[in-house]
C-alpha cells in the first residue's frame, strides 16, 4: 500500500520552496496571498483530475451481517445519500465496502475476524462491488472494459477469496495481488479515515482527550504517517551506511555509491528508479509485444488463405454444376417450345372452320325459327277452324231439329246475322294473328336494343377508364415539369423525403435507392418505348442493401400506398462499382444492348437492373422486320436472350409479342411533346365518350319506343280478345233463340264444307311445314354437332396448350435462373481468386514487416520475452509511468515542505469552514511531539476564549467534526469519500449548514464520489441530477443483531 500512499502527495500546484525549520505556533495563520493561492490550486487540481475511474457504481450484499440480501445499490457519480432507520443496513453497506475492497475486519471496528460478518445460520457471505473504469487512466481497459466487478466470498471459518470480473461478467483474476494493483492504480485506501470514516472512528476522534491521538488521526488521513515510516527507514539506512564506511575503507566506494542511492531515494521519496526499471522492462515487452501482435495478425491471414484455397474446388464444382443445369434447362425449354408451336399450328388450322360453322349454324337456326313460327301460326289457325267446324255442325243439327217450329223468314234473318258475326269474328281473328306477329317483332327488337345497350355501356365504361388513365398521366406529366419524380407516382416525392428523414435518424443502415427510373436516361430517344417495355415496373422499384432496410422501407411505403400497389423493393448488396459483364454481354455491330443504350448515374442501379432483368443480354432494334431477321431467321447473336423494337414489341427466337403501349410514360425527355400528345388522346377519348353516350341515349330511346309499341300492341290484343268473346257470346245467343231464327241449313252446310276444305288446306300446309321443320332441325343439329366438335377440339387444344405455356414460362424462368446462378458463381469465383491474391499480398507484406519488427526487437532486447499483454495496454502503462516519473521529479519536495503545505492547507480550510457558522477555531500542530489540538468557539472569538471540543454540545461537536473532515478531504486524494451518520448529534441549523458545505464541496469536485449515511429523511434536499438518495427498507421484525464480542483466540485471515 506504500505506493498508493506516496501517490497522494503527487499533486500539481505544490511548488518547491527552500527548506526551513518551523514550528506550528510560528505559522498559525496564512496570509491572504497564500490562502488564495492554496484555494485556486485546490480548485484547479480538483477540476483537472479525471473522475472516470475508481468511483463505486454499485454494491450488493448476500448473507452479510444480519441481512440475507441487500442491493444491488446503484450509486451516482457525485453525491449519494443512504438514508434509513437504525438496523436497516446503512452501516452494513459501509462495512461491506471496507471488507469487500480488502480491508481488515479490525478496521471496521465491528469484529476481529471476518467470520463474524457471515449471517447466523448461513455458511458464507458474499460482497459484490462494481468500480468505474473509464477514460485514459483506466486499469487494463482492454481486459476489464468500462467497469471492474470485485466479488469477495467469506466462509464460516473466516477465510476469504476474490473474483475480479470484467463488465461483461468474464472472470479475469482470483488473486489478491491483482486487487491490490487495482486499488493502487485508483488510489483507493479503504483503511484511510478520509476515504471511509465510520461511526466508531468519528466517535473516537471526538471523545479522545489525547492530543497525540488527534495527531495520529491527521497523520493517517494525510498519509504522512506512512511517509514518516519511509523517512525513518531511510534515515536508519543512512546511519548504518555511515557505520559501514567507518568500518572498512575498502568498501568505501561501494558504500558511497549505496549512500548516494539512499540519499537520492530519500530526496525523491517515490520509487523512481524502480519505475524506470519497470519502464525499461515494459520497453522490452513492448518490442516483443509488437512482434507478437504482428504474428497474430499474420495467423488469420494464413487461415483465410487456407480456407479460401479450400473453397476454390467448391466454386469450380458449382460452376460446372450450374453449366450442366443451364444446358438441361435450355434443352427442356426448346422441347416445350416445339411442342407448343405444334399445338398452336393445330389451333390456327381449326379457327377458320369454327368461324364458318358458327355462321352456318346461325343461318340454319334462323331458317328453323322462321319455319317454326309459320307452323305455329298454321296450328293456331287450324284450332280456330276446328272450333268453327264443330260449332257449325252443332248449329246445323239444332236447326234441323227445330226447322218445323221456326218461320222461314226468321231463320234466314238469324242465319244472315250469324254469318255476319262470324265474318266479323274471322276478321278479328286475323287481326289478332297479325298482332301476335307484330308483338314478336317488337319483342325481338327490345331484346336486340337491350343487348346493344349493354354493349355500349361496357364500351362507355372502358372509354371512361381509359380517359381517367390518360387524364392521370397528363396530370403526372404536367406536375413533372416542376418535379420530375412525380412521373413515377404522385407519392414519390413525399416518400423520398420520409426516407431521407429516416436515414438521418439512423433507421436505415444504408439509404435506399429509387425509383430506379430516376437514375437512368437514354442516349437515343427513339428507343424510349422499347426500354420502358423492357424494364416495366422496375422503373418504379426501390433497392435496399439488406432485409432490415427492406422492412423499414415497407413500413414507410404503407403510409403512402395501399396494399398491393406499392413499388417493388429489391434487396441486393450495394457495390460502388458496376459488374464486369463483358464475358456474358451481347455484342452486335449495329444494335446496342439495353445496358449500352442507357446512361446510368448510380452503380447500384446498374447492378440491380443487371441482376433482375439481364439488360446486358437484351438488344434494342428499332425496325420490326430487322428484329425478326436478327432473332428468328438465323440463330440469335451470342449471349442474346431477346430483343425489343422501337414500338415496344418483344422478339424471341421463336416467339413475337406485340406491345400494348404506344407511348413512353417515364423516360421521355420531351415532356411538352408528351403532354401535347396526351392532351390529343384525352380529347379523342372525350369525343369517343361523347359519341358512345349519344349512341347509348339513342339505344335507350329506341328501346323505350319499342317497349311502348309492344305495350300498345298488348293492350290492342286484349281489346281484340274481348271483342272476340263478345262476338262469340252474341253468336251463341242468336243460335240459342231457335224459335226466332230461321237459318238456311244448306248455307251452313256449304259454310261447313268450305271450312272443312280450309282445314284440310291448313293441315296440308302444316304437314309441309312440319316436314320442313324436321329437315331444318336435322340440318341444324348436324351443323351444331359439327360446331361442337370443332369447339371441343379447340377447347382440347387450349387445355393442352395452357399447361404447355405454363411449362414454357417455367422453363424460361429456369433457364434465366440457372444462367443467373452460373453468372453469380462466375463472379464469386473471380472475387474469390482476387481475394486469395490480395490475402497473399497482405501476407507477404506482413512477413516483411515481421522481419523488421523482429530485428528492431532484437536490438532492444536480444532474448525473446513471452508477453501476454497488448501493445495498447503496454503503451498506456508506459505513458503513465513516464508521466508519473516526470511528476515525481517535478513536483515532489522534501518531507518538511510537504508537511508544511498540508498543515497550512488543512488549517486554512478548517478556519474557512468554521466561518460558515460564525464559529472560530484553531488547529495547533506540534510535529516534534506529534500532537494535534483542536479548539472551537461558537460565536465571535473576541467574546469568549476558545474551548476544547469536549466542552461543546453534541451538535456543535458534530459540526466541528464535519469541518475537520472536510478540511482533510480538501488535502487528501481518493476517488470516493464515505461518511457514516455525520449529522446524528446536530440540531437543524448546524445540520443545514454542514449539509450546504458538503454539497458545495461535492459540486466543486464533481469528479469525486460522496457517499453519506444518515438516519434523516433528506426530504429538504434541493432537486439536482448530481444528488441520488438511496432509501433503505425498515428492518424486519425479529431480525437479530451481530455478536461483536472480541474473540482473542481468532485471527483475521486476508
Amino acid at each position: 500500500m506504500g505506493k498508493r500512499k506516496e501517490e497522494s502527495f503527487s499533486k500539481p500546484g505544490f511548488h518547491k520552496r527552500p527548506r526551513q525549520e518551523y514550528t506550528d505556533e510560528s505559522n498559525d495563520e496564512l496570509d491572504e496571498e497564500e490562502c488564495s493561492q492554496f484555494q485556486s490550486d485546490s480548485n484547479s487540481s480538483s477540476q483537472s483530475t479525471s473522475g472516470e475511474v475508481g468511483i463505486i457504481e454499485s454494491i450488493q450484499l448476500k448473507n452479510f451481517m444480519c441481512h440475507s440480501m441487500l442491493g444491488p445499490f446503484q450509486f451516482g457519480s457525485n453525491v449519494n445519500f443512504v438514508v434509513g432507520n437504525n438496523g436497516s443496513g446503512k452501516s452494513a453497506v459501509l462495512t461491506a465496502l471496507i471488507v469487500g475492497l480488502g480491508g481488515k475486519a479490525t478496521t471496521t471496528n465491528r469484529g476481529s475476524s471476518l467470520k463474524v460478518f457471515v449471517k447466523d445460520g448461513e455458511n458464507s457471505a458474499d460482497v459484490s462491488i462494481t468500480l468505474r473504469n473509464r477514460g485514459k487512466d483506466a486499469f487494463k481497459p482492454e481486459v476489464y472494459g468500462s467497469s471492474i466487478i470485485v466479488i469477495q466470498h467469506i466462509s464460516m471459518d473466516g477465510s476469504r477469496s476474490y473474483k475480479l470480473k470484467s463488465k461483461t461478467g468474464t472472470l479475469i483474476s482470483s488473486k489478491k495481488e491483482e486487487l491490490t494493483a487495482i486499488l493502487d492504480h485508483f488510489n483507493i485506501q479503504v483503511d484511510n479515515p478520509v476515504s471511509v470514516l465510520t461511526q466508531e472512528m468519528s466517535k473516537h476522534f471526538l471523545q479522545s482527550k489525547n492530543e497525540g491521538d488527534k495527531y495520529k488521526f491527521f497523520m493517517k488521513a494525510t498519509q504522512l504517517e506512512q511517509m514518516k515510516a519511509d523517512y525513518s527507514y531511510i534515515m536508519e539506512t543512512k546511519s548504518r551506511t555511515h557505520d559501514q564506511i567507518e568500518q572498512g575503507v575498502g568498501l568505501l566506494q561501494d558504500l558511497r555509491q549505496h549512500y548516494f542511492e539512499k540519499e537520492e531515494h530519500y530526496k525523491s521519496i517515490a520509487f523512481v528508479s524502480e519505475m524506470q526499471t519497470n519502464l525499461e522492462a515494459l520497453k522490452h515487452k513492448m518490442a516483443w509485444a509488437v512482434v507478437n501482435e504482428t504474428e497474430k495478425e499474420m495467423k488469420p491471414i494464413k487461415d483465410s488463405i487456407d480456407i479460401e484455397e479450400g473453397r476454390t474446388e467448391k466454386y469450380d464444382q458449382k460452376l460446372n454444376e450450374w453449366q450442366v443445369k443451364v444446358n438441361e434447362a435450355e434443352e427442356k425449354y426448346k422441347a416445350i417450345q416445339d411442342k407448343l408451336e405444334k399445338i398452336s399450328e393445330e389451333a390456327q388450322a381449326l379457327q377458320p372452320q369454327c368461324v364458318s360453322l358458327k355462321a352456318d349454324v346461325q343461318a340454319k337456326r334462323k331458317a328453323y325459327n322462321e319455319a317454326e313460327a309459320h307452323y305455329n301460326r298454321s296450328r293456331t289457325e287450324l284450332k280456330r277452324l276446328e272450333k268453327d267446324d264443330e260449332q257449325l255442325w252443332k248449329r246445323i243439327e239444332e236447326l234441323k231439329n227445330s226447322a218445323d217450329q221456326v218461320s222461314e223468314s226468321e231463320k234466314l234473318e238469324t242465319q244472315k246475322k250469324i254469318a255476319q258475326l262470324k265474318e266479323q269474328l274471322k276478321i278479328v281473328h286475323d287481326q289478332e294473328v297479325m298482332m301476335v306477329q307484330d308483338m314478336d317483332q317488337f319483342q325481338q327488337a327490345v331484346y336486340k336494343s337491350k343487348e346493344e345497350h349493354a354493349r355500349l355501356k361496357r364500351e362507355e365504361l372502358d372509354v371512361k377508364q381509359a380517359l381517367d388513365s390518360k387524364q392521370r398521366q397528363l396530370k403526372e406529366l404536367t406536375d413533372s415539369k416542376t418535379n420530375r419524380l412525380k412521373r413515377f407516382g404522385q407519392h414519390v416525392p413525399v416518400l423520398l423525403e420520409a426516407i431521407e428523414d429516416a436515414y438521418r435518424k439512423g433507421h436505415f443502415k444504408h439509404k435506399p435507392i429509387g425509383p430506379l427510373g430516376a437514375f437512368i436516361s437514354l442516349k437515343d430517344a427513339e428507343l424510349t418505348l422499347a426500354v420502358e417495355t423492357c424494364l416495366k415496373s422496375l422503373l418504379q422499384a426501390f433497392c435496399c442493401d439488406n432485409h432490415h432496410d427492406e422492412r423499414t422501407l415497407q413500413t414507410l411505403m404503407s403510409k403512402f400506398y395501399p396494399s398491393g400497389y406499392r413499388p417493388q423493393i429489391i434487396v441486393s448488396r450495394f457495390r460502388n462499382e458496376v459488374y464486369d459483364v463483358r464475358p456474358r454481354a451481347v455484342h452486335h455491330p449495329e444494335f446496342p444492348s439495353v445496358l449500352t443504350a442507357l446512361e446510368i448515374d448510380n452503380a447500384v442501379v446498374a447492378n440491380c437492373l443487371i441482376d433482375m432483368r439481364g439488360i446486358e443480354t437484351i438488344l434494342l432494334i428499332k425496325s420490326n422486320p430487322e428484329a425478326r431477321a436478327v432473332m428468328q431467321r438465323k440463330r440469335p447473336p451470342k449471349n442474346c436472350r431477346e430483343a425489343f423494337t422501337a414500338e415496344g414489341d418483344q422478339v424471341f427466337e421463336r416467339r413475337y409479342y406485340s406491345s400494348d403501349n404506344t407511348r413512353p410514360k417515364f423516360l421521355s425527355k420531351d415532356v411538352e411533346a408528351e403532354i401535347s400528345h396526351l392532351q390529343k388522346e384525352v380529347e379523342n377519348k372525350m369525343a369517343q365518350l361523347s359519341t358512345s353516350q349519344h349512341r347509348l341515349r339513342s339505344t335507350e330511346n329506341e328501346t323505350r319506343e319499342n317497349e311502348d309499341y309492344l305495350n300498345h300492341r298488348r293492350r290492342q290484343q286484349k281489346e281484340l280478345q274481348m271483342k272476340i268473346r263478345r262476338i262469340n257470346i252474341e253468336i251463341a245467343d242468336l243460335e240459342n233463340v231457335e224459335e226466332q231464327q230461321s237459318v238456311d241449313i244448306s248455307t251452313l252446310e256449304d259454310e261447313a264444307h268450305e271450312n272443312k276444305h280450309k282445314m284440310e288446306s291448313v293441315k296440308r300446309d302444316m304437314e309441309q311445314q312440319r316436314g320442313k321443320m324436321e329437315e331444318l332441325k336435322n340440318i341444324l343439329r348436324v351443323a351444331e354437332h359439327k360446331l361442337e366438335e370443332i369447339k371441343e377440339k379447340l377447347h382440347q387444344v387450349e387445355e393442352i396448350a395452357s399447361p404447355v405455356k405454363d411449362e414454357l414460362n417455367q422453363a424460361d424462368l429456369e433457364v434465366e435462373k440457372s444462367k443467373h446462378h452460373w453468372q453469380h458463381y462466375e463472379e464469386k469465383q473471380k472475387e474469390h481468386l482476387a481475394s486469395i491474391k490480395k490475402l497473399k499480398g497482405e501476407l507477404a507484406a506482413k512477413e516483411k514487416e515481421l522481419k523488421e519488427k523482429i530485428a528492431q526487437a532484437t536490438q532492444i532486447c536480444p532474448q525473446r520475452i513471452e508477453v501476454n499483454r497488448t501493445v495498447k495496454s503496454l503503451d498506456t502503462e508506459m505513458n503513465r509511468l513516464r508521466d508519473k516519473i516526470n511528476s515525481e521529479r517535478d513536483h515532489h519536495g522534501n518531507r518538511e515542505e510537504i508537511i508544511k503545505c498540508l498543515t497550512l492547507r488543512c488549517k486554512f480550510y478548517f478556519d474557512f469552514l468554521l466561518c460558515q457558522r460564525s464559529y472560530s477555531g484553531k488547529m495547533s500542530f506540534d510535529h516534534k511531539n506529534e500532537t494535534l489540538s483542536i479548539t472551537v468557539q461558537p460565536g465571535d472569538i473576541n467574546k469568549a476564549a476558545l474551548n476544547d471540543m469536549r466542552s461543546l454540545s453534541g451538535g456543535e461537536r458534530s459540526f466541528s467534526t464535519v469541518c475537520f473532515i472536510l478540511s482533510l478531504w480538501s488535502i487528501a486524494e481518493s476517488p470516493f469519500r464515505c461518511l457514516d451518520e455525520f449529522d446524528v448529534f446536530m440540531d437543524m441549523v448546524n445540520r443545514r449548514i454542514a449539509m450546504d458545505m458538503m454539497l458545495k464541496m461535492a459540486d466543486s469536485q464533481r469528479h469525486r464520489q460522496f457517499i453519506l449515511l444518515t438516519p434523516q429523511s433528506m426530504s429538504s434536499l434541493p432537486t439536482s441530477g448530481l444528488i441520488r438518495i438511496l432509501r433503505m427498507q425498515d428492518p424486519e421484525r425479529g431480525q437479530t443483531t451481530l455478536n461483536f464480542q472480541r474473540r482473542h483466540q481468532e485471527e483475521e485471515e486476508d
